[in-house]
């Protein structure tokens, strides 16, 4: 689309498009501003006026996946109280990584704008809502709820770099949530054993 058909917004939606299209095709290696601005149509410059630099960009992207991943753990359970609750939000988080590899990575594994509100709000919503689960699901738990959170974010994000990364067998969806469901289970499952047998 010629540059000088874009409405007010519609260029930075346009950017972001080409960006998630570049990420997923190539992965990071090809997103840059003037690689989003051949994509989109635009000229080398106009990415510039919503983007300062490629942190920014990647920063926005990001945003965006934070965004999406909150509606799908929400869509898989808003309010988890149980081991399978958590097994089912897992799963989604997991399915999530494997459908968006670039993106997931784009997220977690690239350099961002640590200034960015848009980041910064939409990672605050999945933060949030793991909060959320610990206080669910733990709710006499004696543990502080802030590293509970962080040590349940930690398994399920650890998993699903494993899937991505090929440690893990991803040959159907029924293995995955089989091996996420089985590893989540088992965390909350020994726990309370191994509280017992501790001086």
């Amino acid at each position: 689309m010629p540059q000088a058909t874009y409405h007010h917004g519609d260029l930075r939606a346009a950017c972001l498009r080409a960006a998630r299209e570049l990420l997923e095709e190539d992965g990071s290696a090809a997103l840059s501003l003037r690689a989003v601005a051949r994509r989109a149509g635009v000229s080398a410059t106009a990415p510039y006026r919503h983007f300062a630099d490629r942190d920014a960009l990647v920063s926005a992207v990001a945003a965006e996946g934070y965004r999406e991943l909150a509606t799908n753990l929400a869509t898989a359970h808003p309010s988890p109280t149980t081991a399978a609750d958590l097994a089912a939000v897992a799963v989604a988080y997991v399915q999530f990584a494997l459908d968006h590899p670039a993106l997931f990575r784009a997220m977690f594994a690239e350099p961002c704008d640590p200034t960015s509100e848009e980041r910064v709000a939409a990672t605050a919503v999945i933060s949030e809502y793991v909060r959320n689960i610990v206080r669910g699901a733990f709710p006499d738990a004696d543990a502080d709820a802030d590293a509970l959170a962080t040590t349940v974010w930690a398994l399920v994000h650890g998993l699903a770099f494993l899937h991505l990364d090929g440690k893990l067998d991803t040959a159907t969806p029924e293995i995955v949530e089989r091996q996420v469901r089985a590893a989540v289970t088992a965390l909350f499952t020994t726990a309370p054993a191994m509280r017992t047998v501790a001086p």
